[in-house]
């Protein structure tokens, strides 16, 4: 399966023609050629999956890791050193279809939706460069590859929010996401340092093999303030994944990452950037799980935790990108906690086969959300809810197929996001009641919100608008995309996805379990029907129970304050006390040592050239002062 390289190789290759060339190229000519790249990309990835899942993967009943290429970059011992391949297993090459398929309806859709945008051929080529990254991250065969990956997939993003330059919210937003993710990063480097120094290795297939036998042997009986080595490292790595996957407290980033193009969001939120840090903790589940199970508990609790708060903060935002935002955080906590309470193979895995299953669904209805959300901002050039309403009779192609991946995403039967969500909460119901019940909340809230946005722009009271920018559909570069995942997302449910996924490679059976179900959709509906009470006719009772809140309404409505936190955090804290202190000992002391060095030389060749100034008869003199000076000494020594 070599030609998987390709998969890989051919985003890459886009990126520098579009790079190189693009400015040369008209605005069609270079998204064509983007466009047919990620087509190419997503056909071979397809042809992997079938001959992985079909052929070649599977072995005595139990899918294999099959590395197709290899090539050693690095060396620093008999046992530690740095490849550069293809790694192929079932979530490498599930996460493949994912990010092809959804990247390349982003492709097509961004066709007419960017169409006359000032940096379009730029736009096609950092597209290229995104997902060229990802494909990366998902294919490495070692945790330090994964790392050089994932620094470029923050590389590609934080030049995509900011590709509207001009704006200073834009810039603003890009240098947030870089910056918080960078803190993150750092925090993984030194876990990946901290696990390849006692284990001797970065190989996925040594660190995850025979049960992460390998970190326990190595890290036996090593502990630092009462903690293993193995949970500092594992802890250390997941604070990387929270950081590109949003988990609280660095969410912030995310939804200011809205200040990018909307097909940019989709491809954020559903196959690239965010889901990153789920791939990692998935990737490195048997290391959480056997060495490191104290950590994978603190990752049930972080993801549950912020699971609620997104979801009680979109109850109350008004743009509708960052409804979108924080619904997509709280989905990725959901995922998180369905691998903290997993187990490692068989019924026992479930956790982790449903936190795959999710990511996957996940993928198609926040793609198609996002897609739709563009297409809406696209016929009324506002993202405001309160500039929206009963849009269902301009936009019917947009209104149906927006509403189908509302009802997938309030896990309403019989959508894709139904069959996920309801292995999520079975999961848990089974390990952990009270991360359940917090699961059970947030399946009620992510109802009430969904079609709280959905009910503002489609029902609700018309709004008047001017006649030369009256809403009306989408074309069709945006409209089939749009129907495209909205097919997935009715379809992709009916996948038997344990048969494909599971923590051990072997698959098992599952089935859907009634008590559970019913509790999840009966949350569901209680959600959609206060919503509907709410909004779907509009009116002045939404503000009234606002205002009835006071004070809760309002921390709710500015995210419980935790931009400003997080501000005074880095203003009157670090930059008072550490990076100040730091400046100062950076320009008094480096610089002023090498200021005082380079001084001290030129005054030193001052006082020196005068004896190069040239003139014969100086030099004359000075010889013959010299062997004067010379002979005396000479005669009387």
């Amino acid at each position: 399966m070599e030609f998987t390289l390709l998969i890989v190789a051919v985003p890459l290759l886009m990126f520098f023609v579009l790079g190189l060339a693009g400015g040369k190229m008209s605005h069609r000519a270079a998204g064509v050629a983007g466009t047919l790249g990620m087509a190419v990309a997503a056909v071979l990835s397809y042809a992997a999956a079938f001959r992985y899942f079909f052929a070649e993967g599977k072995v005595d009943g139990v899918f294999q890791e099959i590395i197709p290429i290899s090539v050693e970059w690095l060396r620093f011992s008999d046992k530690l050193h740095i490849d550069l391949g293809v790694l192929l297993d079932p979530i490498s090459v599930m996460m493949l279809v994912v990010i092809t398929t959804v990247s390349l309806m982003v492709h097509v859709y961004s066709l007419a939706y960017m169409h006359g945008e000032k940096g379009f051929q730029r736009y096609y080529a950092l597209l290229s460069l995104f997902s060229f990254s990802m494909l990366g991250l998902v294919v490495a065969t070692n945790i330090f590859q994964m790392y050089i990956f994932w620094e470029l997939v923050g590389v590609s993003s934080y030049s995509l929010i900011g590709f509207y330059y001009t704006k200073p919210s834009a810039v603003s937003a890009s240098k947030k996401a870089f910056i918080v993710t960078r803190f993150a990063d750092l925090g993984f480097l030194v876990g990946i340092l901290l696990l390849s120094y006692y284990t001797g290795t970065f190989d996925f297939g040594l660190l995850t093999g025979d049960k992460a036998s390998l970190v326990l042997e190595s890290t036996a009986g090593l502990s630092f303030m009462g903690v293993s080595v193995a949970s500092w490292a594992m802890a250390l790595v997941f604070a990387g994944g929270a950081g590109k996957s949003a988990m609280f407290p660095l969410h912030i980033w995310l939804p200011d990452a809205m200040e990018g193009p909307t097909p940019v969001s989709a491809l954020i939120h559903a196959a690239t950037m965010v889901v990153a840090g789920v791939y990692l903790v998935a990737r490195l589940f048997p290391v959480y799980y056997f060495a490191a199970p104290d950590v994978l508990a603190m990752v049930g609790y972080v993801g549950a935790f912020t699971a609620l708060f997104a979801a009680v903060i979109a109850v109350t935002q008004t743009d509708i990108k960052r409804v979108l935002a924080f619904s997509t955080i709280s989905q990725i906590a959901y995922m998180m906690v369905a691998l903290s309470v997993s187990g490692y193979g068989g019924h026992d895995g479930l956790g982790y086969m449903a936190s795959m299953f999710h990511l996957f669904t996940h993928a198609f209805f926040k793609a198609l959300l996002f897609l739709g959300a563009g297409s809406v901002i696209h016929a009324v050039h506002s993202n405001e809810m309160g500039d929206m309403g009963s849009l269902r009779k301009h936009m019917p192609i947009t209104h149906i197929t927006f509403l189908i991946a509302c009802l997938s995403i309030a896990g309403i039967v019989p959508f894709s996001g139904f069959f996920s969500k309801d292995e999520i909460l079975a999961a848990a119901f089974h390990h952990n009641q009270l991360l359940f019940a917090v699961l059970w909340v947030v399946a009620g809230l992510t109802a009430f919100y969904m079609f709280r946005l959905y009910f503002n722009i489609f029902w609700g009271k018309a709004k008047t608008y001017d006649g030369r920018h009256a809403p009306h559909e989408s074309p069709l570069a945006m409209s089939i995309p749009l129907l495209f995942l909205a097919l997935l997302t009715c379809a992709t449910g009916f996948i038997p996805f344990s048969q494909f996924v599971s923590g051990d490679g072997a698959p098992f059976a599952t089935h859907t379990e009634g008590n559970i179900a019913l509790a999840g959709t009966l949350a569901a509906l209680a959600g959609i029907l206060a919503a509907t009470r709410l909004y779907r006719k509009g009116g002045e009772r939404p503000a009234k129970i606002a205002a009835s809140l006071g004070g809760l309404y309002r921390a709710t409505l500015r995210k419980f304050y935790l931009d400003e936190v997080w501000l005074f955090i880095t203003k009157k804290v670090i930059f008072r006390y550490f990076s100040d202190p730091i400046a100062w000992f950076d320009k008094h002391v480096i610089d002023g040592s090498m200021n005082g060095i380079g001084w001290a030389t030129q005054q030193l060749s001052s006082s020196v050239k005068v004896f190069q100034n040239g003139k014969v008869q100086f030099y004359a003199f000075v010889f013959v002062a010299g062997t004067f000076v010379i002979a005396i000494w000479a005669l009387f020594l």
